[in-house]
């Protein structure tokens, strides 16, 4: 058991810990054995045990894969009151995988897909980034085969933390490193609820030039700061078709406008 100073284990918590890891094994080896409320109890406690383990893993697995001398590598434009990057690039998610990927299949809890494809030959993976200029520790690769449908796309949903306090002198920063077996046009439209109504900014990513990053500028809506309930972004991939496309990190920066 790891104390949370940080400092070195002592013998006792050696001890605890060995004592817990000696109690799942033989629970391993009983559990093909019981029957009835034994065994649902002990798959409710593995659960709960591997809830706060899975949480341990994350967080660790991020943190050590980050690039030497800490920080977490996000552009933060002048202003800067809000930066993200989603889980999918941050740390291991489950499903690490998924093939032949339905539409409103998930990849952890923050990215959607959603296509309206009647056969998918789309597969969704979480991969390690293992190249010297990558800033997150781990990326997302789709891999598009046939394709009979007419839209595919990844959602995000902006967490609270992006959303409360947002300002029509706004603007949202979208960064984006992305590598394509095959030239497509890629566009991000943000989505913001403000009670019934929901404004929209479209941009496309301009991979051709090389700059990864969009910003969307909130002055062109009609958002009523008081009423903002959520927001989210869409990634749209026109034409993909036989492709692979690989997302090596996927960033959010929120800035106030320069005033002039």
């Amino acid at each position: 058991m790891v104390k949370m100073t940080g400092k070195s284990n002592t013998f006792l918590d050696r001890l605890v810990q060995g004592r817990m890891l000696a109690r799942w094994a033989r629970a391993a080896r009983l559990a093909p054995a019981l029957e009835g409320q034994e065994l649902r109890q002990l798959r409710s406690d593995a659960r709960a045990l591997k809830r706060e383990i899975d949480r341990v893993l994350f967080a660790a697995e991020g943190k050590l894969s980050m690039p030497l001398g800490g920080g977490d590598g996000i552009e933060r434009p002048l202003g800067c009151d809000w930066a993200w990057r989603p889980e999918v690039w941050r740390g291991p998610v489950f499903p690490q995988g998924v093939a032949a990927a339905q539409s409103r299949a998930m990849m952890g809890r923050e990215v959607t897909l959603f296509h309206d494809c009647k056969v998918s030959e789309l597969t969704l993976r979480q991969i390690r980034n293992t190249g010297v200029q990558d800033l997150a520790p781990f990326g997302l690769r789709m891999d598009v085969f046939r394709f009979d449908g007419s839209f595919l796309s990844l959602v995000l949903d902006l967490p609270e933390a992006g959303v409360t306090g947002l300002r029509r002198n706004h603007l949202i920063r979208l960064g984006l490193e992305v590598e394509l077996e095959k030239p497509l046009e890629i566009f991000c439209r943000l989505n913001v609820k403000h009670g019934p109504n929901t404004d929209q900014l479209v941009r496309e990513l301009p991979v051709q030039t090389g700059q990864n990053f969009v910003e969307f500028d909130l002055a062109y809506t009609k958002m009523n700061e008081k009423r903002v309930e959520k927001a989210w972004v869409d990634i749209i991939f026109e034409g993909p078709q036989m492709n692979q496309i690989v997302l090596r990190d996927l960033t959010f920066a929120r800035h106030p406008r320069a005033e002039i």
